[in-house]
Formats: structure tokens, sequence, C-alpha cells
């Protein structure tokens, strides 16, 4: 297969994905909106509270997230009598980590102790966590079925189902928020309401197009039921707990720089956020690539074509780099424009317009590092992953950052700026080590399936 092939069929699972990520972001979006128009305080505790419930999501969805390299290895192999056994084994893996979280909901007034809050803004912090804890075993199955389809390479049902998740969150933010329709006014915690139906609505949907779409009957998940099997589920821990891992990484970087940079003042923070909230918007390009590289990666070797996988990733890095060519300009040529949106305070978009140069810059670095940490899922290959990142971004990216953007020792205190000049370095020793890594790794593959 050529090269333009494989660019084509990347193009193809990439973009619905895409779409299914930009609108999950909006949904955060939209909590914060609503919630700032009941008061200060409101928007404060769903922010507080995302920060704590957040991670928790991330982790589950990280373990899942070994699904697809598995499955669309299996497809590729025309094993497809195994396929549902291990939709099924993920599930029960989902579960026994879900539910144990939705029964902390009776846990959760105990933290109440460990936080030093104002009592309204505790009050509501707390509330919005119970209300999503509850819908945990409800995300986690969705995002097993998601993966499921998405290993398989049915990515548009994602789109769509996420998209109808964005409509039914703000009608339910508006009446759980401001309570319309005889439903009681609960301010910030009724996003957690929300949010948690929300969840409940994109399993319904998503199950409902596993077990009725003609495209997924080939590979029905739910025609027979499989017990528990610890191997199984041994298996998929030691791909999925990796990339979890991984993803908390990256997550609570730049939850730490945030951190570390509140002493400097409101308008410095306020600055970092703006820059960090459009740069998360711009990844969500790279990382979709990414997430189909894997799918694509993973079906080629079951075809044992090691050969075309490579071709799949470099047709992935020649997009990825293009996008970031393209998201690049953008964040340089408007990057006062962009920041005027967030912020009507000069000096805040002064300072965000500095740091969205600096994330242009790092745009290429960020496109080829998860593009290949991607592929390595494909590969399943994901604990070279874990320690190459957990090395480029807290060992390189923090330290320069703390060393640049906190100290005297090679120049005067950059403060965020430091800190986003030691982004650019991290994820520049991750797209070198993970790009050296995954040639090494196709290497090996490519010998292995040569000798036979």
């Amino acid at each position: 297969m050529s090269l333009a092939h494989e660019i084509r069929q990347l193009v193809k699972l990439a973009w619905p994905l895409l779409i299914a990520q930009v609108t999950q972001t909006l949904m955060g979006v939209s909590d914060t909106i609503m919630a700032g128009r009941v008061s200060a305080t409101d928007m404060a505790a769903v922010a507080i509270a995302s920060s704590i419930i957040l991670p928790i999501l991330f982790f589950l969805q990280g373990i899942i997230l070994a699904l697809p390299p598995i499955v669309s290895r299996l497809d590729g192999a025309r094993k497809v009598e195994e396929i549902p056994e291990k939709g099924q084994q993920t599930l029960w893996l989902s579960l026994f980590m879900s539910v144990p979280l939705a029964l902390c909901y009776f846990l959760v007034p105990q933290l109440a102790e460990l936080m030093n809050m104002e009592p309204e803004l505790e009050r509501i912090t707390l509330e919005y966590l119970q209300y999503m804890l509850l819908g945990m075993p409800a995300f986690a199955i969705y995002q097993v079925l998601r993966q499921y389809c998405e290993g398989l390479s049915v990515t548009r049902p994602s789109m769509i189902i996420m998209f109808v998740g964005l409509m039914i969150n703000i009608p339910a933010n508006y009446v759980f928020i401001y309570g319309k329709l005889g439903v009681p006014a609960f301010g910030g915690a009724g996003c957690g309401i929300a949010t948690a139906l929300v969840f409940t609505g994109m399993m319904v949907c998503t199950w409902a197009y596993t077990h009725y779409s003609r495209k997924m009957s080939r590979y029905p998940f739910f025609n027979r039921w499989y017990a528990p099997r610890l191997s199984e589920i041994m298996e998929i821990v030691r791909l999925g707990l990796p990339i979890a891992m991984t993803i908390l990484f990256e997550v609570s970087l730049f939850s730490v720089v945030a951190l570390l940079l509140a002493p400097f003042g409101a308008l410095i923070v306020a600055s970092h956020q703006v820059a960090l909230n459009f740069s998360a918007l711009m990844f969500m390009i790279p990382l979709s690539i990414g997430l189909a590289v894997a799918i694509r990666v993973g079906y080629l070797l079951g075809e044992e074509k090691p050969l075309n996988a490579r071709k799949s990733v470099h047709g992935a890095w020649i997009v990825g780099i293009g996008c970031a060519l393209v998201t690049a300009s953008i964040s340089f040529l408007l990057r006062f424009q962009i920041a005027e949106l967030y912020s009507n305070d000069a000096e805040v978009v002064r300072m965000a317009a500095d740091l969205m140069f600096l994330a242009a810059v790092f745009q290429f670095s960020d496109a080829i590092q998860v593009i290949s940490g991607c592929a390595l899922r494909g590969y399943k290959d994901a604990k070279a992953m874990f320690y190459i990142s957990f090395l480029s971004y807290w060992g390189v990216g923090l330290t320069t950052g703390c060393i640049l953007g906190l100290t005297d020792w090679v120049v005067p205190k950059m403060a965020a700026t430091g800190f986003w000049i030691g982004f650019i370095v991290g994820l520049t020793s991750a797209a070198i080590f993970l790009g050296w890594r995954l040639a090494y790794i196709q290497r090996v593959k490519e010998e292995e399936i040569i000798t036979g």
C-alpha cells in the first residue's frame, strides 16, 4: 500500500475522533460558563471539584484505552471470534474500578475535614463530587463500548454520540443549575448532576449502536457473556496502566505549574491559563491523529504487514506536522486576538500573547511526541512510553521550567515564560526519545514477522 493510501485511511479515522474530542472539551467549557453565571463561588466550586474528579476520569479512560490496539490487531489477524471476549473483559475491569468509586459517594462528606474552605464553597464542591461519582459506572461502560467501536475502525458514532451528549449537557445544566421545570436550583452542583446524566445518555446511545448497528454485527458484543478471567484482565491492565499513568503525568504537570506560578500573582496565573486553554484545544488535532494511528498500526500488525504499519506512522507524522504548521501559524499570527477572547485586562492579554508565541513553537514537538506515543500503543509497547513520558515531562521539562521560572541561576526569574520554555524542552525530549523507541520497535517487529 502507498503512503498516500495510509494518509487517506488515517484522515478517515481521525476527523470524527477530532470532533468528538473537541465536543468533549466544550462540555467542560459549558459547565464553567453556566456555573459562573450563578456566582463566583459556584464557578470556583466547579473548578476545584473538576481538578479532583478529572484525573480520576482520565485514569479510567487511560486503562480502557488498552482495548483499541488489542481488538484492532485481532481484527487485522481475522480472529473476529476473540474480539467480543476482549471487550467484555475490559468491561468487567471497568466495573471493578468504577463501582467502588461510585460507592465513595458516602465517603465524600469526610473530605470536609481536609478542606479549608468557606462553608458555601465547600458544600457546592462536595455535592458536585458526589453527583459525579454516581456517574462513574456509566462513564466507564460508555468508554469501553466507545473504544470497542473505535478499535474496530468505527469512529463516526463517537463523534455523533459525543455531540448528542453536548446537546444534553447544556439544557440539563440549565435545568439543574438554575432550577427549571419544577426542579430545585442546585447551583454549581447541578453541573455534576447534568454530567452524570450525560454519561448515562452516552452509555445508552453507544450500547444501542453496538448492539443494533449492522456495521457492528460482525463483532457481536452482547451475543454471549463471558465470566471475568484474571489472565485476560491482567493483560489489559499491563497495557492500560502505563497509558493511564502517562496521561496523568501530562495532566498533573500543567496543574503543578499553575500552583508554582501562584506566588507571582493572579495576572501571571491568568495569562498562563489563557495560553494553556487554547493550546489544549489545538492539541486535540495531533491527539486525534495519534488515536487513529494506534488503531491503524494494530490492524496492520494483525495482518502481519509491518512495513505498511511503518508507512502509516510516517503518514501520521506528515499529517501531524502539516497540521502543526497551520495551528502554530494561527497561534502566532492571531495571538493577541485570541487572548482578547479570554480577558479584557490589557496586561493579561499581553502576557498570554507572549506565552502563545512559545505555544506555537512547541506544537511541532507536541505533534511528533503524541503521535509517536500513540503509535507505540499500537505496537503494544506502552511501558516504554510511560518511562519516557515521566523522564521528559517531569525530569527534563519541569526541572528546566523551575530553574528558568523560579531561580536566578541562569537568567533572572522568568515566571510563566520560564515554565513554557520548559514545556518546549520537555516535549522536544519526549519527541526524540519516543521517535527513537518507535524506530527500534518497528525494526524488531519487522524482523519477527520476516523470520517467522
